[in-house]
């Protein structure tokens, strides 16, 4: 057990409260003691949901651990259906009930409800919340649409449209809303009906329906992967697996859809509307080309934003991690491809230690790297979740199809695009207009004069002798705040700060970081001029 102030996945429970949340009729009851119940916050503040997530908890104490803490789940059960009145009933111990050893599925069943009681098996300690979600849906889908297995499927008559099933948009997930919006476009356009969306929106009856469809568009492989093989097995469906993000992405998305279904992908790649390709290449190549990104996230989310990042923005992959181990084999095969090493954890602090290594000039990921970056004094998006309350916003803001490849440029240049402009303004924070002492230039020659340098600087001069006497204890004095070491134990002297000033802006970080430790690396506690130029001469060479 670890203890951490932040983790990129809840526990496996959590998983199965956002399939339940994501559905209509369906109701998840866990067993959990009281300090279990804080779910609602995560989608009744972040995700702005109207109403409470569709769990009830049991939340029996300690005085119940030594009694009949199993009476006490079946009357919760009980209870839940009576006030709810679900069409299904999911159930599962959380983390700390797991501890009891009761059986939640055997007990929900011996209350006879007359409807489904799926229980769930969900360990906690061994895994996580994505795996919870891809678990749950995968038992609701086996236990409601495997009810009425089809024979060898017919062939589809001679003019009826193709169908397929949506499966991985839930609750708490990043952009699930707008993407679904997207998506359903392009098979619109394509002539492709949707069958079934599944878990977001579905109810158990729609689940029966899966096996209707041609075949299976999986959004989201870390929910949906596991019910859509399953579906392949049983009913012979195949599955689109291109995940719809950038225009390359999304041009492929439209040929694996027109070729399972056997149609004209013509239809659906009018891009008038896209500005991704043309933006990348009329902005300043500064901003993007060859910038320095690292992407984290969950794997799907990463994989893709690298494709875009490198594909069509001109960036360049420096580093790649994800916190979802069951993709970890295709993670790395992707990796490869950019040539960098990937990060396969979910302790951030690793996370940061990587980013505080590379010094990226853009950090693609998720809540957490937008504070590490903040930390750090870089440039970030987000791209995955966990994400917080801004990224659910009002507005259409989806990441797939093609105006989710607008809103992609949108998001990740606009950071480099204020970082150019706190660049300008350090650059000329000494300039004798720009400094910190000088006038608002709107307020023209009517500046107050207490604005005004002028007055600090001829009280220094009118009295000379003060002036020799400071100069001994400036040449003492430790540099700036600005201009402090980010290495400790050592110090700069002015002469070094003077003429690290003359070093261009948009190098000058990564010179102070090589000359602190190639000065740290030889045991030196002051920078001098010649330090400078040596260090240098060393990461030059």
């Amino acid at each position: 057990m670890q203890l951490t102030v932040w983790t990129y996945e809840g526990p496996p429970h959590m998983g199965a409260i956002r399939v339940a949340t994501a559905m209509e009729g369906v109701h998840c009851v866990l067993h959990a003691p009281v300090g279990d119940t804080y779910a609602d916050l995560l989608f009744t503040m972040i995700e702005r949901r109207a109403g409470r997530p569709a769990v009830t908890y049991s939340s029996f104490q300690a005085r119940d651990m030594g009694g009949d803490s199993g009476g006490l789940f079946k009357r919760t059960v009980a209870e839940a259906y009576e006030r709810f009145r679900p069409q299904v009933i999911l159930v599962a111990p959380t983390c700390t009930g797991e501890l009891l050893q009761d059986d939640p599925g055997g007990l929900a069943r011996a209350v006879g409800l007359p409807i489904p009681v799926i229980p769930l098996s969900l360990p906690s300690y061994q895994r996580k919340e994505n795996w919870g979600a891809a678990e749950t849906f995968y038992a609701l889908v086996r236990g409601l649409a495997g009810r009425g297995q089809p024979g060898p499927r017919p062939p589809r008559p001679e003019g009826q449209a193709p169908s397929c099933n949506i499966l991985g948009p839930v609750s708490l997930g990043f952009r699930h809303r707008d993407d679904l919006v997207e998506v359903r476009r392009l098979l619109d356009l394509l002539g492709v009906t949707v069958n079934v969306v599944a878990p977001l929106g579905a109810s158990p009856a729609d689940l029966t329906r899966l096996g209707a469809a041609d075949f299976n568009v999986v959004l989201y492989p870390e929910v949906a992967d596991t019910a859509a093989r399953w579906l392949e097995r049983t009913f012979s469906q195949p599955s689109v697996r291109v995940m719809p993000i950038g225009v390359g992405a999304t041009r492929d998305f439209v040929a694996e859809v027109a070729r399972v279904a056997g149609i004209d992908p013509v239809p659906a790649l009018d891009e008038s509307t896209l500005r991704l390709p043309w933006y990348s290449r009329s902005v300043d190549s500064t901003y993007l080309t060859g910038k320095r990104v690292f992407l984290f996230g969950d794997a799907s989310h990463v994989i893709a934003a690298a494709r875009v990042a490198q594909d069509e923005m001109g960036f360049n992959v420096v580093g790649m991690g994800t916190y979802s181990r069951e993709f970890g084999r295709e993670f790395r095969q992707a990796a490869e491809q950019y040539g960098v090493e990937p990060l396969i954890t979910d302790d951030y602090l690793e996370v940061e230690a990587r980013l505080a290594d590379l010094r990226p000039d853009l950090v693609l990921g998720t809540q957490m790297e937008r504070h590490v970056a903040k930390r750090l004094g870089l440039p970030c998006a987000v791209i995955s979740a966990p994400v917080h309350v801004q990224d659910f916003p009002a507005r259409f803001a989806p990441q797939m199809g093609l105006e989710g490849a607008n809103v992609l440029f949108d998001t990740w240049v606009h950071p480099l695009m204020m970082g150019l402009e706190e660049h300008l303004l350090t650059m000329f924070r000494e300039d004798f207009e720009f400094h910190a002492e000088a006038a608002p230039s709107h307020l023209g020659s009517a500046a107050p004069r207490s604005l005004e340098p002028a007055d600090a600087v001829v009280s220094i001069q009118a009295d000379p002798a003060a002036t020799l006497v400071a100069a001994p204890a400036a040449g003492d004095a430790s540099p700036s705040s600005s201009t402090s070491p980010s290495t400790p134990g050592v110090t700069w002297e002015p002469e070094a700060e003077a003429e690290l000033r003359k070093i261009p802006f948009f190098v000058r970080g990564k010179a102070r970081r090589n000359t602190e430790r190639f000065a740290a690396d030889r045991g030196l506690a002051r920078i001098t001029v010649e330090t400078l130029y040596d260090a240098k001469a060393h990461f030059g060479s």
